[in-house]
């Protein structure tokens, strides 16, 4: 392994852990990534969108780096609570396929969560927005959390001969649903729309503590997934 290649959705999961993993800014990409020496992290936009188009320059000066799918996801287990670290061994792809991920990386980071789930995680060409279809998911795949991201990033990281490890925690419960004005503050790039959060504010002012409470516990599930990655990153180095 030479390297670790962590890859979000969002624009806000790779500067979060950027700051907890005091990476600065890579000026010289077109694009947000953050990162020093052998270890980078960028967005790759919703379902991994922008993948594709960045996978190249993200790749460069690596040789076959451990590529991470890190950010947050939604629980879909009953137990699991917003904040909880999720390490599937493998992932289920909108087609049903199952993607397993590198068995070294996964027992190191298993180590170094301390507390984690392990299992499967799904990734949904949707979004999986109320706890009722959170249910129904749960029912039909017995995964135990949701992205939109992993499946895509592990088949890329897989065709290009890379190791891969999916380390996520969970922003929303299974409980807990997530009001689609919020989730269209997002742009498919993974970028805030900020004029259409501030005219949030004052036309659905009633929204405003679920985002609150969606942004702290998005926050703790990120800060636990940079202490797995900080953690990979020091093992790592020479």
């Amino acid at each position: 392994m030479s390297g670790i290649l962590i890859l979000t959705a969002v624009e806000l999961e790779a500067r979060v852990l950027a700051r907890r993993l005091e990476l600065p800014p890579i000026t010289v990409l077109p694009f947000p990534a953050f990162g020093r020496g052998l270890l980078r992290v960028a967005p790759v936009g919703l379902r991994a969108g922008l993948l594709g188009a960045r996978w190249p320059r993200l790749l460069a000066g690596f040789n076959d780096p451990l590529v991470v799918s890190g950010g947050v996801c939604g629980g879909l287990a009953p137990d699991l609570s917003a904040g909880d670290l999720v390490l599937p061994e493998s992932v289920l792809g909108p087609s049903g396929e199952r993607l397993n991920v590198t068995p070294t990386p996964h027992r190191q980071a298993t180590l170094l969560a301390g507390s984690a789930r392990g299992g499967t995680l799904v990734t949904s060409r949707e979004v999986v927005a109320t706890a009722e279809a959170k249910a129904a998911l749960f029912a039909s795949s017995g995964a135990m959390a949701v992205d939109m991201e992993s499946a895509i990033i592990l088949a890329h990281a897989a065709a290009a001969g890379c190791p891969t490890l999916v380390v996520r925690g969970v922003s929303d419960a299974a409980s807990e649903s997530v009001p689609l004005e919020l989730i269209d503050l997002i742009t498919p790039a993974g970028k805030l729309r900020p004029v259409r959060a501030l005219a949030l504010t004052v036309t659905r002012p009633h929204l405003l503590p679920r985002a609150l409470a969606l942004r702290q516990a998005t926050r703790r599930a990120l800060t636990a997934v940079a202490r797995v990655l900080a953690g990979l990153a020091a093992s790592s180095r020479p």
